[in-house]
């Protein structure tokens, strides 16, 4: 199986990057935790621009496929 290479948390409708005094933090405000962009969690949910290019990878792996 194929990994989903958009899976992680900065593409994720819950994650936030909070700038401070002392650099960025990255949130997730659903688990309220600290986490880092390209870290991954089950409850993903991706923001509505990911899932159009998703759609849209998804079509052209068809399209190669069928070719």
């Amino acid at each position: 199986m194929k990994e989903n290479t958009f899976h992680v948390c900065a593409t994720c409708v819950n994650f936030r990057a909070i700038k401070r005094e002392n650099g960025i933090s990255y949130i997730c405000e659903r688990l309220g935790y600290e986490t880092q962009p390209n870290y991954t969690f089950n409850c993903w949910t991706p923001k509505e621009h990911v899932k159009k290019l998703m759609q849209k990878r998804m079509e052209e792996q068809i399209d190669e496929e069928s070719s």
